[in-house]
């Protein structure tokens, strides 16, 4: 009895400790970001993995094509289609996003991202590099996520630690879903007010302020362990064409390029970014042939950016599928890639052809077009990258680790508290702002309170199309503040139509705000940053009648202003994001100090720099008292 006491002790002694054991197992099959770091161990495993790749697979590793998150059965033809890309073609590298449904972001759940993640790393021979366009942070693609405005209102914030605190949080959060490299932060300089397809991406205009931004979120990302990329070489801010529909041209001289388009690329290498991306636009000051996009350009890539920039980093393509490259290789879309490889890029992105992009390279080689030292030179910088992410020991996620790791309250607060920071009052004739709440609606017959008869308070929304999310936080926070405003929704299919009824509601309205939602959108056809359409028609005439008691707010573009000089209240937000709906409502009620400075200029209107500072005004039995 003795001894069977013993031993029974024994085990219960014994099993604490193979608990211990099974849960560190547990623990080395999943990926531990920290610090992005190349070891020896890890350079060796680069050089080795090189020389065992066949033609084939070294050929494979220099593709990124597209992953798009969402719950896949095994079976699925789409998950059949990533499986043969592994399987045949060998590809290296993913981009992840998610599904589009005309102008809508399908956004999917960081729980189905992950699972695909991890089993399209599971049917891999070799770790995977997943990438994904996190430019606002994981929620441009994932619900429930940390959510961040553009990069611009980091500009009018000014803040490099907030800079660097956004590359923390979005690595934390991408890693820990499985993606290990942003394509951002963004080096472009904005100095264009037209260009209809960086504007507030980009962090201003001034190319100091830009670089250090840049700096600082690399510095955050990889202290989270993310690779980071800045875009798009050499420039694409005084450009005034989206060269996701056509080519667009830097035409500058090369002192303008060395003063203003280049210093933030210098900044980034010297911080140390992985990789830099090159833009589909022509630059006739540094290669004159008008159909050398900078992407097939060797002047530009291998004599500009590796010789005398010194970059030494990964070199990856723009997206191939876009028409600033595509429409030179129409009747052999292969050859883009090929061309762009030749020119000096070591990851070709998106290929509008896959297979045919493959077997043209793949020929290209066993040509001798394309030597094998060149291709086995960019294969070890894609293997190294792999390597300084520790992919080669562990390369899954722990999918249930998320629940502790992505949306936490702190993260969610802080890109709350960048979009309040970078509001901008811009002019302020003293007569609209603040507004006041009313509170909660009065006792009665829903729909029949004397406010909404009169409507003393009028919102217009101003967007691209009103079955988008646009406008929906604004609204929903508005109305918690004045129940009985009257909302109004137009884009440029029914402004015309509305226009009777908008304006009639504006003539009774005691306070009228105007929210206008203009941002970047790639690939939109007839793309333009200005309201040269039916929205801006109908803006001008509720100006024209109702200047003085109208708030106008940028939710996005600030260069809105330019084409309404006759605005007397002017606020920017320089992004749609939910946080910016919720921080310009708290504006135009005076519920938050205002603090925020233009990043670029608005031509005849203000000057970099430019913006009116307001405390903490709250309404309180008819007066307003000022709250530092």
């Amino acid at each position: 009895m003795h001894r069977t006491l013993a031993l029974s002790l024994l085990t219960l002694a014994l099993m604490p400790t193979a608990s211990a054991k099974d849960k560190d197992k547990d623990k080395d099959k999943y990926q531990r970001p920290g610090p992005i770091h190349l070891t020896h161990d890890g350079e060796k495993w680069a050089e080795k993995t090189l020389h065992k790749l066949t033609l084939d697979e070294k050929v494979g590793q220099v593709f990124m094509i597209w992953c798009r998150a969402s719950f896949l059965n095994v079976e699925n033809p789409e998950y059949l289609q990533l499986r043969d890309a592994l399987e045949k073609y060998h590809v290296g590298s993913f981009a992840m996003t998610v599904h589009v449904d005309g102008p809508y972001l399908v956004r999917s759940e960081p729980y189905e991202a992950a699972e695909l993640l991890n089993r399209l790393q599971s049917d891999s021979k070799l770790p995977l590099l997943f990438a994904a366009d996190f430019e606002r942070g994981v929620s441009m693609r994932l619900m429930g996520t940390t959510v961040f405005p553009h990069a611009m209102a980091f500009g009018g914030d000014g803040k490099l630690e907030d800079a660097e605190t956004f590359g923390r949080i979005t690595a934390e959060e991408s890693r820990a879903i499985g993606i290990h490299w942003n394509f951002f932060p963004d080096a472009d300089v904005n100095s264009n007010p037209a260009n209809p397809i960086i504007n507030t991406r980009s962090f201003g205009e001034d190319p100091k302020q830009v670089g250090d931004l840049v700096a600082a979120y690399i510095a955050g990302a990889h202290e989270g362990g993310m690779l980071t990329t800045v875009k798009h070489f050499p420039g694409h801010g005084d450009t005034a064409t989206d060269s996701h529909l056509g080519v667009a041209s830097v035409n500058v001289d090369r002192a303008h390029l060395d003063s203003i388009e280049l210093p933030p690329f210098r900044q980034a290498i010297a911080a140390g970014v992985d990789s830099v991306m090159v833009a589909h636009v022509t630059v006739p000051a540094l290669d004159p042939d008008p159909n050398h996009v900078a992407t097939i350009s060797p002047p530009i890539v291998s004599e500009l950016l590796e010789k005398q920039l010194g970059f030494k980093g990964i070199i990856v393509t723009d997206a191939l599928d876009m028409a600033g490259v595509t429409r030179l290789f129409a009747d052999n879309i292969g050859r883009s890639a090929v061309e762009s490889f030749k020119a000096g890029n070591d990851l070709l992105l998106i290929p509008a052809d896959f297979p045919a992009s493959y077997n043209a390279m793949l020929q290209a080689v066993q040509s001798g077009e394309i030597s094998r030292e060149r291709l086995d030179r960019s294969v070890l910088k894609i293997l190294k990258a792999k390597a300084s992410l520790r992919l080669q020991d562990a390369r899954m996620v722990d999918v249930k680790a998320l629940a502790d790791l992505v949306g936490k309250p702190a993260n969610l607060a802080f890109g709350q508290q960048v979009a309040d920071t970078a509001v901008t009052l811009v002019r302020d004739n003293d007569k609209v702002l603040p507004l006041k709440a009313k509170g909660t609606a009065k006792a009665g017959l829903p729909y029949t309170t004397l406010e909404e008869t009169h409507n003393q308070v009028v919102a217009v929304v101003f967007s691209d199309d009103v079955r988008t999310e646009s406008g929906r936080t604004f609204a929903r926070e508005f109305r918690v503040r004045i129940p009985d405003a009257r909302l109004i929704y137009v884009d440029p299919r029914i402004a015309a139509g509305m226009s009777d009824e908008v304006l009639k509601a504006v003539d009774e309205a005691k306070t009228v705000v105007a929210a206008v939602y203009v941002v970047p959108s790639a690939g939109k056809v007839g793309n333009s940053m200005a309201m040269a359409d039916a929205t801006g028609v109908l803006l001008e005439r509720l100006l024209d009648r109702a200047a003085e008691k109208t708030a106008v707010v940028a939710m996005g573009n600030p260069y809105l202003a330019a084409d309404f000089p006759k605005m007397e209240n002017y606020l920017c937000t320089f992004s749609n994001a939910t946080v910016s709906e919720l921080s310009a409502v708290k504006a135009l009620f005076g519920e938050m100090a205002i603090r925020g400075h233009l990043p670029v200029s608005i031509p005849n209107f203000a000057q970099r720099g430019a913006g009116i500072e307001r405390p903490v005004r709250v309404a309180s039995g008819g007066s307003y008292h000022e709250q530092e």
